[in-house]
C-alpha cells in the first residue's frame, strides 16, 4: 500500500496547518504518481484526480496574442491573426462603416441608399430633367425637355469636345410649337432606314440618343425624321 508522508522541518519553529473544509461529505483527491516539471502547478480533473499541468504564459501563445490581450484594440487584434484580410477597425454586425471594400460577389444586398461616384453607373429609376440645349455628360440617362418656344436646336459634340461613354441613353422630349434638330459637326446621327444626318424631332415628338460608338449615335422615337 503507497503511504502519504506529511514531515516537519526539525529546524522550524513554525506551524504550517493542512485543513479540509468545512463539510459533511468525504472527499479524496489522488496525487499524481511522479513529480511535475518547474513553474508546474496541481489541477483536478473533477473527480479527485490531481495532475501537474503548465500554466499559459506569453511565451507560449502566439506573436501578438499576450499584447492583444493587455490592449484589445482592432490594430493589436489584426497582428495577432495570421490569416486576416483587409486593414482597419474590427467590423460587427450592426451599422458597420466600410473603408473602401472589395465585396467580391455578394448573394443579396440592398442599394437603396447608396451614393454612385459615377465611375460604374447603375441607372436611373426615372430619367431626370435637363434642360440644356448641347448635351453634356451629365445628360446620361435624363430627358432633355424643350418647351415654351417655336423651332429649337439640340447640339451633340464630338467626343473629343464632350466626352460621353458608349452606351449612353438620353431622351429627347421636344413640346416646342415648331421642329427641333439634333445636329452636331463630325457627328453621325443613325435613324432606323440608315439614313445619316441632322434629325428633325417634330412637335410634341420625342427621340431617344444612344451612343454607339465614338462620334455615333443611333437616333429614333416618334416624329423624327
Amino acid at each position: 500500500m503507497s503511504k502519504l508522508k506529511i514531515q516537519g522541518n526539525a529546524s522550524g519553529t513554525g506551524t504550517t496547518t493542512v485543513q479540509s473544509a468545512n463539510t459533511s461529505s468525504n472527499t479524496t483527491f489522488t496525487l499524481p504518481g511522479t513529480d511535475g516539471s518547474a513553474n508546474q502547478f496541481l489541477q483536478t480533473d473533477g473527480s479527485g484526480n490531481l495532475t501537474f499541468a503548465s500554466a499559459v504564459t506569453s511565451a507560449s501563445l502566439g506573436t501578438g496574442v499576450a499584447t492583444f490581450l493587455a490592449t484589445p484594440s482592432s490594430a493589436n487584434l489584426a497582428a495577432a491573426l495570421t490569416d486576416e484580410t483587409g486593414t482597419g477597425a474590427n467590423v460587427f454586425a450592426n451599422t458597420p462603416t466600410l473603408v473602401t471594400p472589395i465585396l467580391g460577389t455578394p448573394t443579396s444586398g440592398n442599394l437603396s441608399n447608396c451614393t454612385v461616384d459615377g465611375t460604374n453607373k447603375v441607372g436611373y429609376i426615372g430619367a431626370p430633367q435637363s434642360t440644356n440645349t448641347t448635351v453634356a455628360a451629365s445628360d446620361a440617362g435624363k430627358h432633355i425637355y424643350f418647351t415654351g418656344g417655336s423651332t429649337a436646336t439640340l447640339t451633340v459634340n464630338t467626343n473629343a469636345t464632350t466626352a460621353i461613354d458608349v452606351g449612353t441613353t438620353i431622351l429627347v422630349v421636344n413640346n416646342n410649337s415648331g421642329n427641333l434638330t439634333i445636329s452636331g459637326a463630325g457627328v453621325t446621327f443613325q435613324l432606323a432606314n440608315g439614313a445619316t444626318g441632322n434629325r428633325t424631332v417634330a412637335t410634341k415628338g420625342m427621340a431617344t440618343l444612344l451612343k454607339v460608338a465614338t462620334d455615333t449615335w443611333y437616333v429614333s422615337g416618334a416624329g423624327v425624321t
